[in-house]
């Protein structure tokens, strides 16, 4: 697995590189935005690992450049931690947003999470006027596509399959990022926010439990 971190500050790229490598991960380097598209053009590129304040290019900028190139997860760092900078990264498409300081082992986590095999069931999930194709990877609202981050669509897919079911954060957390969670949990009510924008008049099927989490509310006819 090839990982590309892009940092303009070499001591956080040598730190995560360091322990990239004890997992037997491949990095290459990249110190500004525009390095990092040369270096998604120039080499196979797995996973990118990009801070956002960089000279020459922004991540945000970057990380739009380089999905035109090819679709790559994507994990931002942030020494900002405002939900306003986590939904412009959520709308680019990226898979996981991290704020500064961070523990370099849960980052390492994050990545294999993110890079862990999914599952190979495929199938068609539908409720209401909502569609999953699961073999092509969209979802559709009354027969129209609508696209979703990686992250969105997975957690609109679990919200579907346990239907009617109250579902912690930390569950959801767990399910859906695919690992122990000792941040912010406010990641899961940032997506469910935007996941409801993506909905349409479907967005209010998606129920907040009070002090607990949230489940999809449905009731067959």
């Amino acid at each position: 697995m090839h990982i590309l971190v892009v940092d303009d500050e070499k001591l956080i790229r040598d730190v995560i590189k360091e322990y990239l490598l004890l997992d037997n991960f491949v990095v290459y380097e990249a110190e500004n935005g525009e390095e990092a598209i040369q270096k998604v053009k120039n080499n196979t590129i797995d996973l990118v690992i990009m801070d956002i304040m960089m000279p020459k290019m922004d991540g945000y900028t970057a990380c739009k450049e380089i999905k035109k190139i090819k679709d790559i997860p994507f994990i931002l760092l942030s020494a900002r931690s405002e939900e306003y900078d986590k939904l412009i990264g959520f709308d680019l498409g990226i898979d996981d947003y991290v704020t500064k300081p961070f523990s370099p082992k849960e980052l390492v986590a994050r990545v294999k999470a993110i890079t862990k095999r999914k599952s190979n069931d495929k199938e068609i999930i539908t409720l209401a006027g909502i569609k999953i194709d699961d073999l092509a990877h969209e979802v559709y609202i009354d027969d129209k596509l609508v696209l979703l981050t990686p992250k969105e669509y997975d957690l609109l897919k679990y919200l579907i399959k346990n239907k009617n079911i109250a579902l912690t954060r930390e569950n959801l957390l767990s399910s859906i990022w695919g690992y122990d969670f000792y941040g912010d949990d406010r990641t899961v009510d940032t997506h469910i926010k935007t996941l409801r924008a993506r909905l349409g008049k479907y967005r209010n099927l998606i129920k907040t439990v009070r002090g607990m989490g949230y489940k999809i509310e449905y009731k067959e006819e």
